[in-house]
Order: C-alpha cells, then sequence, then structure tokens
C-alpha cells in the first residue's frame, strides 16, 4: 500500500489539477468566443497549435504521486460527466462551450499524461473522445471535433477495434472537410464521401457503378443506331468489364463508339477503385 504525504494523496492530486484543468481550459474558451463571433485573425488550427502549447505547459509540471492507477476509471471523469447534455439537463444546469472544452483539455492530458492507460480505460476514453467530437462539431468547432475523433481512432486502435476505427475515422474525415475555408475547398471532400465514404463504406461504390452503368446504357440506346434496349444493356453490361472490340460493334454509330470506349475507361477506373477500397478495408493495409 502507498503511503502518501497529506498533500500528495491522490484525491487531493486530482482535485488540484482539475481546479488548474478548469482554469486552462476557461482562458482558451474566451479565444474560441472570440473566434465564433468572428472577431480577430486567427483560424481554427491556429487555435488547436494554442491548445496544444497550453496542454503540453500543463503536462510539463504533471507529476502524478504515483505512476500506477487506481482502479480502470478514468482520472478526470467528473469533468467529463460535466459534458454530458443528458446530466446536465437532469440537474437544471446550462450547457456551453466551457465545459465542453475543459473536458477535452482533461482528455488531451489524461491521454498524453504519464499514466499509462489500460484496456479498459482506453475504451472509455475512445468513448469520451467520440462524445467530445459531436458535441464539438455542434458548436461549430470542426477541427476540434477532427481532433477528437483523430484521438479516439488512435485509441480503438489500441484496443483493436477495427470498427470504431472505422466510424471515427469517418467522422474525422468529415469534420476535416468541413473545417476547410474557403467552401469550395470542400468539394472534393464530399465528392469523396458521397462515392465512398472517405474509403470507410466502399460498398456505396457500388450503388454508383450501376448509377453508370444504368447511364450509358440509355445514352448508347439513344445514340448507338438501330439497337433495342435489351441489346443496349447486354451490350453495356459486358462492355463495363471487358471492353468491346471494333469487330463487335461495326453496325453501330460513331457516338455509340466512343460511349462504349468512355464506359469502358470508367468502368476500368470504378473497379480498380472499389476493389483497392475493398482490400484495405478487408486487411486494414
Amino acid at each position: 500500500m502507498n503511503n502518501y504525504p497529506a498533500h500528495e494523496r491522490p484525491g487531493d492530486f486530482v482535485a488540484s489539477k482539475t481546479i488548474l484543468i478548469r482554469r486552462h481550459a476557461d482562458a482558451y474558451a474566451e479565444t474560441i468566443d472570440e473566434f465564433l463571433r468572428g472577431h480577430g485573425s486567427a483560424d481554427e488550427y491556429q487555435l488547436l497549435d494554442d491548445l496544444n502549447h497550453r496542454v503540453e505547459q500543463f503536462l510539463a509540471d504533471y507529476v502524478p504521486p504515483s505512476t500506477r492507477r487506481i482502479g480502470d476509471s478514468l482520472v478526470f471523469t467528473p469533468l467529463y460527466r460535466d459534458a454530458d447534455p443528458d446530466v446536465l439537463d437532469n440537474a437544471g444546469r446550462e450547457f456551453s462551450s466551457e465545459t465542453v472544452l475543459t473536458a477535452l483539455f482533461a482528455a488531451e492530458v489524461e491521454f498524453r499524461g504519464p499514466l499509462s492507460l489500460s484496456r479498459t480505460q482506453s475504451t472509455l476514453l475512445a468513448d469520451v473522445y467520440e462524445e467530445l467530437g459531436e458535441l464539438l462539431s455542434a458548436h461549430r468547432l470542426p477541427a476540434h471535433a477532427a481532433l477528437a475523433y483523430r484521438q479516439a481512432y488512435r485509441l480503438h486502435t489500441i484496443t483493436e477495434n477495427p470498427r470504431g476505427q472505422d466510424r471515427c475515422g469517418l467522422r474525422m474525415a468529415r469534420a476535416r472537410t468541413r473545417a476547410r475555408t474557403p467552401r469550395w475547398r470542400r468539394i472534393p471532400g464530399v465528392a469523396s464521401d458521397l462515392l465512398c465514404g472517405y474509403g470507410y463504406r466502399p460498398f456505396l461504390l457500388l450503388a454508383w457503378i450501376a448509377v453508370e452503368i444504368a447511364v450509358f446504357v440509355l445514352v448508347f440506346y439513344l445514340t448507338g443506331g438501330e439497337i433495342d434496349f435489351d441489346t443496349a444493356l447486354r451490350v453495356c453490361l459486358v462492355n463495363f468489364l471487358d471492353p468491346t472490340t471494333p469487330d463487335d460493334t461495326e453496325a453501330m454509330t460513331a457516338v455509340g463508339h466512343y460511349t462504349l470506349i468512355v464506359e469502358s475507361y470508367a468502368g476500368i477506373v470504378s473497379t480498380s477503385v472499389f476493389f483497392a477500397l475493398l482490400v484495405r478495408q478487408l486487411f486494414r493495409l
């Protein structure tokens, strides 16, 4: 059993550090409020640099009385509970960005601090980060949300939770897209999300492949010459995976020929991307 001096007991240590975390988070929240009101020239990623600097400053003096944790609970659980909207509603307390930022600051200290996390604690902290990601997104702080999801992704990797990795990876990618400015820079990310869920939902691409084939069937039927719909459907289905030769399309119009050429290239690209994403998903490359 460890014998701590009165001023270094774990409960006293956590209480003092909790107060210090609240002070750091309150000061940081003032900067965030100015950013959300449109004051100042800093962007959100510059604010994240400030957060990282504050956490590093805090960790420089964060020396627990023991390097061993007591039990499998998290050190700053009360701060995480304060950021839970359901808990606040039940207690009749007002929800604010300060509580979310305080919980984020505490989670960063706990994740990056000297105390090692058990498997159970890693799972609990990953859940905390995921909840914070949702709350930060709701507070119009997508880059901060991306940070929370990235840390949750890392913790799910440690605990070997592939579903958690996929869930957080997708949410992190979406948050990063929302954080891009100006808005036109979000177009590639939005397109990737719609096509394949940033690679985390490869089977979504199959739906788009079906749409591609349907479009080419319609175009080929209308421009291929005297071809009935059944023939157009059969030719396009085969051509998408196995390009036809000129001998197979002698009776077709020039536009029909070019339609099949474009379809064959689209088929090669689409199927290659699909199988690449599928292999990555199955084997975690």
